[in-house]
């Protein structure tokens, strides 16, 4: 497919929120422009949803700009948090296999920018290019991996173990400085994460940081002090 200047200016919102995405930066610039075409545009204020959990699941939302917070609610309506979601990561990929409604919901953690492409256009792509389903294949893997690690430290590993493993993980992809981290959420959305207590949280934080693993720099930047030492509690 062809385009011109015109095209692609009025499209780069479109191609640099597709560019983005693991599952399509792999594609050469014509085979983006095709999927920028069926491409919307939504923007969602900071706490707004995204989507209930029962909506129809139609389409893939790729996050733009933003952060994206996915959670479910038990019975008891108690959340769970799930994931975050940041610029170039997907939600709604139940959708490019079959019709379903959506289990969780997606909220804007602040000012957030979402490409959407619906069920229709998406599965024509797969089909075109198997590539990318191998993109989403790599992907699902990674959730999943994710998922059952998750479920495993919930049912093994008491608290303070689950919140040391947390700090050390986030240590590498949220690093600031020497051995320095950003938290990646607030304390109550770690709290839902790990399946605690916002008061049980601050409260481990304080006892490791008494016991010389960790020091809270802020109430969001965090220095690991004993990473072995960590991996130990």
């Amino acid at each position: 497919m062809s385009y011109n200047a015109e095209h692609d200016h009025a499209s780069d919102p479109h191609k640099a929120c597709v560019s983005l995405v693991p599952i399509f930066n792999h594609l050469e610039d014509t085979q983006l422009a095709e999927i920028m075409v069926t491409t919307q545009s939504v923007s969602y204020k900071k706490n707004e949803l995204i989507y209930h959990a029962g909506d129809e699941s139609d389409s893939l939302y790729i996050i733009n700009k933003g952060r994206v917070r996915i959670y479910r609610l038990a019975e008891s309506g108690k959340e769970q948090l799930v994931r975050f979601l940041n610029p170039g990561d997907f939600t709604g990929e139940m959708a490019l296999f079959s019709e379903s409604t959506h289990e969780s919901y997606a909220e804007a953690v602040m000012d957030t920018k979402i490409c959407m492409i619906k069920r229709a256009d998406i599965q024509e792509f797969l089909l075109k290019y198997p590539s990318i389903s191998l993109k989403v294949l790599a992907e699902f893997s990674n959730r999943l991996e994710a998922s059952e690690k998750q479920a495993t430290r919930f049912s093994t590993e008491k608290v303070e173990t689950r919140i040391a493993l947390f700090l050390v993980e986030s240590l590498s992809e949220e690093k600031t400085g020497e051995n320095e981290l950003i938290l990646p959420m607030s304390k109550k959305d770690l709290a839902s994460y790990l399946g605690t207590t916002p008061e049980t949280i601050s409260r481990k934080f304080n006892e490791l940081e008494d016991k010389g693993y960790i020091k809270q720099i802020t109430h969001k930047i965090i220095r690991i002090q004993d990473v072995d030492g960590l991996l130990l509690v």
